[in-house]
């Protein structure tokens, strides 16, 4: 990564090797020579000369925003990363100039009214917080209520993908209850429509999600089935126990249709908080598919990419996207048949918000430039 000349860098634990600017051998030798100093002693100083310069270097530069602000007052509709790209080159190293103060409660939670600092200790760069929700009238002080902590990402974006798309295996929902017709011979139902559902057999469950069976997620590079998609289509209730039952669509995402499968309602609570950070060991994949309906993948588009638990994939993980370079015909060359592949540029960014066995969901961050399935993500 280039950084502009008037950056200022933090250095984290990540070990990295430069070599030094001279041959301590050779160099010892000689000064051995000119004065009179015992090999030995010559050596020892050189080591721990090298120990010290590469122990100092035992770090990934962290390079801060060169645009940054001193001070920052937090508004309501901002997100922790929004914040951090204001300081930071790298949004997910907010950590590492995050004071915690003892003396704040929640010092991780930032609420709307509170003010960012960046001072600077030891020389090293530190942001600190101020609660900025006492608002002082004299000749009292009047608390405000700014709302809730600020989400660490645009939940908005994802919230309909927290707990109800799925990815089943091949056959799982073959044997699961669906929908034989809609009531009044609709083609398509919606939220306060009725729908006739064979198949439920236990009257214990009354609340239903339904999903429509779609197609595999296909690895590109191994042309293996990593699992198939479940598209949520909405929730229903019983209203009539029977075969087949009769049910009332609450909600709908998209219209109901014959063959649309139904499972007990999911109850989990989503996760809602992430700690955004990079794999601890290089990884990469490939994005596989975009949800939600969109053709081109921007910003804040939501993109299934090849990589689950099984690969050692968390939420919160943060990657970089690389556009696929282009295999093209040289036609300077002269040569026949020749080709040559382009290389691959940075699009963008994104972070996992959700994971499975073998795929996972993730948030478009940041694009910088047209992003298309099977683009390339890898560690940053």
């Amino acid at each position: 990564m280039d950084f502009p000349l008037n950056s200022r860098l933090i250095r984290n634990r990540r070990p990295c090797w430069l070599p030094l600017p001279f041959r301590p051998g050779r160099q010892i030798m000689r000064d051995n020579d000119d004065k009179g100093m015992p090999m030995s002693t010559k050596k020892l100083l050189g080591m721990i000369f090298a120990v010290l310069i590469t122990s100092s270097l035992f770090a990934a530069d962290v390079a801060l925003n060169p645009n940054h602000p001193d001070r920052y007052v937090v508004v309501k509709g901002d997100t922790l990363w929004d914040i951090s790209s204001l300081f930071l080159r790298d949004p997910w190293l907010w950590p590492e100039i995050w004071y915690v103060n003892p003396q704040i409660d929640n010092p991780h939670l930032i609420y709307p009214g509170d003010i960012l600092t960046l001072v600077y200790v030891d020389g090293k760069p530190q942001l600190q917080l101020q609660r900025g929700r006492d608002v002082k009238l004299s000749p009292q002080i009047r608390v405000e209520d700014l709302g809730a902590a600020i989400p660490t990402i645009p939940l908005d974006a994802i919230q309909q993908f927290l707990t109800k798309p799925l990815v089943v295996d091949e056959g799982e929902l073959d044997k699961a209850p669906y929908i034989v017709q809609n009531a009044d011979e609709h083609v398509i139902a919606g939220g306060g429509d009725r729908t006739y559902v064979r198949g439920i057999d236990d009257e214990k469950i009354g609340l239903w999600d339904v999903f429509r069976p779609g197609g595999p997620y296909i690895d590109p590079d191994t042309n293996e089935t990593l699992g198939y998609e479940a598209r949520f289509v909405g929730e229903a209730a019983v209203e009539r126990f029977g075969d087949p039952a009769t049910l009332l669509l609450t909600e709908t995402d998209i219209e109901a249709r014959t063959g649309d499968r139904l499972v007990p309602m999911i109850q989990e609570e989503p996760i809602t908080h992430y700690q955004p950070h990079a794999p601890g060991e290089d990884m990469e994949g490939r994005i596989l598919s975009v949800l939600g309906g969109v053709t081109q993948i921007g910003q804040f588009d939501v993109v299934v990419i090849n990589k689950g638990a099984e690969d050692g994939m968390e939420t919160g993980h943060v990657m970089k996207i690389y556009q696929a370079g282009e295999t093209i015909r040289d036609t300077v060359s002269g040569r026949r048949f020749d080709r040559v592949t382009l290389p691959d540029e940075e699009a963008g960014m994104l972070m996992v918000f959700r994971t499975f066995d073998r795929v996972s969901f993730a948030l478009v961050m940041k694009a910088t430039r047209a992003i298309h399935i099977h683009d390339f993500v890898r560690t940053p």
